[in-house]
């Protein structure tokens, strides 16, 4: 059941995202017209990678790496150095324009500069690239719910479609740890 949209939100946004965690940012995200299923068992590995990245950081103190030895802590420095260095440099071959979306589960919502016409029920494949350090990128098949103009550009909105459990799942726990930590960033202005 899905609740009736607020005053002030897009009658589209309440379709497409209803009670779902969403996360609004600023992504390197591309959307083109394709009917592939895209990646889904690399997508799944990616996000899996991720989340296990950010549990041990989370395990080993954060950013300040609490107990660990000092030769412990220059490693894992040197290898945040390595990763950022091969990540920009990947990025170059293969870099996705950054554009603000609206993120769930269910599906994106992107600003685009371009001025793009999609029906509705267009398939899609969305390349979007889930953490801001590592240059690789989820290929996930969409179907345009909706497109406008907005700001002179285009306001797509995309629902997933066909995705596997697991992937629904790891797209989930990704969610959930982008809100937690876009919630403690808030909480610290």
């Amino acid at each position: 059941m899905t609740t009736p949209p607020t005053p002030h939100e897009d009658p589209t946004d309440a379709a497409l995202f209803g009670d779902s965690l969403d996360c609004e940012l600023v992504l390197p995200v591309a959307v083109l017209a394709s009917s592939s299923r895209g990646r889904q068992s690399q997508a799944v590995n990616l996000l899996h990678g991720l989340a296990q990245i950010e549990d041990l950081r989370k395990d080993d103190g954060g950013e300040e790496h609490g107990d660990l030895p000092l030769l412990a802590q220059r490693m894992d420095a040197k290898l945040d150095l390595i990763l950022a260095l091969v990540g920009r440099l990947a990025m170059r071959a293969d870099s996705l324009p950054e554009h603000p979306v609206r993120w769930a589960r269910t599906g994106l919502r992107v600003d685009l500069e371009q001025c793009e016409t999609w029906s509705p029920g267009t398939t899609v494949l969305v390349r979007l690239q889930p953490a801001e350090w590592l240059p690789d990128h989820l290929e996930l098949p969409a179907t345009v719910v909706a497109c406008r103009p907005h700001d002179g550009g285009t306001r797509v909105w995309l629902a997933f479609t066909a995705l596997r459990g697991d992937l629904e799942e790891a797209l989930d726990r990704h969610l959930f740890r982008l809100h937690r930590r876009q919630v403690a960033e808030q909480r610290r202005r």
